[in-house]
């Protein structure tokens, strides 16, 4: 670890977290550059334009006011213009045989059905007690497991558990909804009620870029385009003489003395000529799920009941007793999440069962989420044993719950680790994202104003 300006930091991924990373150590004169194997930039901040030349987001869509203290922060200081968004939710299974919304009484008895079933019933009864019990437990220390444990444990009915809170927890972490039931119990909880997700009113209020995710994506680069290399993936680094030799696939070679891996947690390990032990079992408990989304504008992969579409729409297929195991598929409104006030509906849809009518498809892209395990959680409380170790620095969403504050959060921590130099605000509100990588204390006097 040195603060010396004239050091040499190659930054690998061009995410939130990277950009973040890049962002502070440009404020502070240090001499980097960004390695992005993609011909574009960004990361899942990934807006298309539609025909009619409406800027759609497809990946990063929203924030909250509430745990998002170090991305507000950043947009207030990079100057990026933001709206209010939607978060409400709605869920559909067995391709429309049982839909609700969460919005309000007649959203969720919206299908008149559901006034005679004793699923919806035997569902709100659970709702209820989770949201009281479920803090109470994570106070108390009794919450231990995974989320399918907690939930066996305190007998929680199969409606519950496949209605609303396994379509809830995919929809949210982008996770096939079996696995949810590996989650840490505790992390779970701590989540949902840090996010206000346990209340029924008083929910915290969600944002959205102006003009899709491309727009803080450009003024966060505004002032170190020249050094970032697009389309050009790192594919090994090797010692030199004490440094770090990067190499690319296109066949540059580069010495570094510094390097921040900003790309997804499961890659970095193929990157590293020799990991080490310690490495190897901190990094190699990272793993992702790959997801597939649609932009289009195909109505069949809504709820068939329109009153009932809402921002996100889960779409599940169920057994007798579980959600059957899939990968998720959900869907978002992007004209009630982005204010689009048009005639033209677009939709969002992550791994649907058919894909979207070819002639009302736009685009199709593909992603990877990390999966939030008992092993990625106890791996990120040991990254600190590696983090900066001979000057090679691990930093992502993954390293958190996944979502841009965590990503933000984690690439200026590092900065400021390599820069000794604190980012240009207090962060007052605690901010949820985790990063195992302490940050300057916001006492200290080597701040760049």
């Amino acid at each position: 670890m040195s603060n010396f300006k004239n050091q040499k930091i190659a930054i690998i991924g061009s995410g939130i977290t990277g950009l973040a990373c890049a962002w502070h150590l440009n404020r502070c004169g240090f001499d980097f550059r960004i390695f992005e194997k993609n011909a574009r930039i960004g990361g899942h901040s990934n807006t298309v334009d539609t025909p009619s030349k409406t800027p759609v987001d497809t990946g990063f869509i929203v924030y909250n006011e509430w745990t998002y203290p170090n991305l507000i922060n950043l947009f207030e200081t990079i100057d990026v213009d933001t709206e209010a968004s939607d978060m409400s939710f709605a869920i559909s299974m067995d391709k429309g045989n049982f839909e609700y919304a969460g919005d309000d009484f007649w959203t969720l008895f919206g299908q008149k059905r559901n006034f005679f079933r004793p699923r919806m019933y035997s569902m709100i009864k659970d709702l209820l007690r989770f949201y009281k019990q479920a803090p109470i437990d994570l106070e108390q220390g009794s919450a231990s497991g995974s989320l399918g444990e907690y939930l066996k444990k305190n007998n929680y009915k199969d409606a519950f558990i496949r209605d609303h809170l396994i379509p809830m927890g995919s929809a949210i972490w982008s996770m096939p909804p079996n696995q949810m039931m590996g989650f840490p119990a505790q992390s779970f909880i701590r989540f949902c009620q840090n996010h206000g997700l346990l209340l029924l009113t008083d929910r915290p209020e969600w944002r959205t870029v102006t003009g899709g995710s491309r727009e803080y994506v450009r003024k966060i680069t505004k002032e170190f385009k020249n050094k970032i290399v697009i389309n050009d993936a790192a594919i090994q680094i090797g010692r030199d003489k004490g440094k770090w030799k990067l190499t690319t696939k296109s066949g540059e070679v580069e010495i570094f003395d510094q390097i921040v891996f900003a790309c997804h947690g499961d890659q970095i390990l193929d990157l590293i000529e020799t990991p080490t032990d310690l490495q190897t079992s901190v990094l190699g408990a990272f793993k992702y799920s790959k997801n597939t989304a649609y932009l289009h504008q195909d109505e069949s992969l809504m709820p068939k009941i329109k009153k009932l579409w809402s921002s996100w729409n889960y779409m599940g297929l169920t057994n007798k007793h579980s959600v059957i195991d899939t990968p998720v598929f959900v869907t978002y409104w992007m004209n009630r999440l982005q204010n689009y006030m048009i005639e033209e509906d677009y939709f969002v849809s992550l791994n649907p069962f058919k894909k979207p009518a070819l002639d009302k498809t736009i685009r199709e892209i593909n992603y990877e989420h990390p999966i939030f395990d008992q092993d990625a959680m106890d791996a990120q409380k040991e990254l600190n044993t590696i983090q900066g170790v001979d000057n090679l620095w691990y930093c992502g969403a993954w390293c958190g719950y996944g979502f841009h504050e965590d990503g933000a959060t984690a690439g200026l921590t590092v900065a400021e680790q390599i820069t000794h130099i604190q980012r240009p605000w207090n962060v007052d509100e605690k901010s949820t994202a985790k990063m195992n990588c302490t940050a300057l204390n916001y006492k200290a006097k080597n701040k760049v104003a």
